[in-house]
């Protein structure tokens, strides 16, 4: 009884209250670590398709409630969803009539480029990479044009062009033009203030050696999540994936990598968001995550490179060309993916996933050390194909 009564009070804590159905919407405000609108309700084993990651304090306007999820208008003709534990309600608030923007300043400093859009509240928004040539573009939602100048200083170095245009009532859209063709990450936010939307945009290293760039390695799993298992040796992956990830990492530093750094070095259990915040602290040019496959189909095997966003496709691409030359099977190239670790666009980034522990002929040489050896060298030869694609 009591356990029924507490699964009927989490239910209604989950739904609309008769006077927000009433009026239809209620006003709330992203909470919680790397809050993100969901495209739709549809799901698989990595979740729904991801719009985009938000900053905190986004101001939402909630107007459906399904499960444990919130549907969010963002505009007249754009809506998403958001997990109700992102969610933080504003009782009495009310959304005024319109949002403007306001004027812009673009500009750069040491090392970054930058452009800061007044805003009279925390609008939610989208951003898209481009290629050919490299663009990125931002939907600010609900607000609509009162930006009469943009002030454009020549600290920018990669910064080529920046522009907007209204393609909706309420939809912003914001162009920004890019002088290197290689996407080396951008991240947005609201100032401490509230008051403007900030456009971080990496500018391309000076120097694009291994020996200068700061390099990030992800050995999945591990600890409580001890990912696939071998079929045959009945091997955990977590194991392994560190392996390799050790491996690579001495060979970068054999090859003179200066500034190298591994979300874990031991068996210890690291959940997205911990290694997300690990990654926003150490900065890195790119990423490379490793992992191992598994398939319901033990004949399945071969080896395949991840990434999400079209920008940082180039690293992938390269890096599974190398890993082919180990003799496996290719698996595929597979973009739009919803891994978490390839959902910062703050940096370039690829996830490995080398060969399957669910097919005997993979395992073996997944058992194998020298096989780790080998992998390693791929993956660094993978990155110098990279850089010299784009130098």
């Amino acid at each position: 009884m009591k356990g029924l009564l507490l699964a009927i009070a989490v239910s209604s804590i989950f739904q609309l209250t008769a006077q927000e159905k009433q009026g239809g919407f209620f006003m709330a405000r992203t909470t919680g670590r790397l809050p993100f609108l969901l495209f739709g309700l549809g799901a698989e084993r990595l979740g729904g398709a991801k719009m985009t990651f938000l900053d905190s304090n986004i101001s939402l306007k909630v107007v459906d409630s399904s499960g444990l999820n919130y549907k969010v208008q963002l505009s007249k003709y754009h809506s998403g969803y958001i997990e109700k534990q992102y969610v933080q309600r504003l009782p009495g608030k009310v959304p005024p009539p319109y949002h403007l923007t306001g004027n812009w300043k673009v500009y750069g400093d040491s090392s970054t480029d930058y452009i800061a859009i007044r805003l009279d509240d925390r609008l939610p928004y989208r951003s898209q990479q481009l290629i050919n040539p490299s663009r990125i573009v931002v939907d600010i939602f609900g607000a609509t044009s009162n930006t009469n100048w943009i002030t454009q200083l020549r600290t920018t170095r990669e910064i080529k062009n920046t522009y907007y245009e209204q393609p909706e009532d309420d939809v912003f859209r914001v162009t920004v033009e890019l002088k290197h063709t290689q996407h080396w990450g951008h991240r947005l936010y609201y100032d401490s203030t509230g008051k403007f939307l900030i456009f971080q945009i990496k500018r391309q290293p000076p120097v694009l050696a291994i020996s200068t760039l700061r390099i990030a390695i992800d050995a999945g799993h591990g600890g409580t999540n001890t990912g696939a298992t071998g079929i045959g040796s009945g091997v955990e992956e977590k194991a392994y994936t560190l392996k390799i990830a050790k491996q690579l990492e001495a060979t970068l530093k054999r090859a003179g990598a200066k500034h190298v750094f591994m979300t874990r070095t031991t068996d210890t259990t690291l959940d997205m968001p911990q290694r997300i915040a690990l990654l926003k602290t150490f900065n890195p040019d790119f990423l490379v995550s490793i992992h191992l496959n598994s398939s319901d189909v033990d004949t399945v095997s071969g080896t395949s490179t991840y990434y999400r966003y079209i920008g940082f496709r180039p690293l992938t691409m390269a890096i599974l060309k190398q890993m082919e030359l180990l003799g496996l099977n290719e698996y595929g190239n597979v973009g739009n993916f919803n891994f978490s670790l390839n959902g910062p666009t703050d940096y370039p980034n690829c996830l490995v996933e080398v060969a399957f522990l669910s097919n005997r002929a993979d395992e073996k040489k997944i058992l194998n050390p020298r096989f780790h050896q080998a992998v390693a060298g791929k993956i660094y030869l993978g990155v110098l194909d990279w850089l010299k694609s784009i130098k």
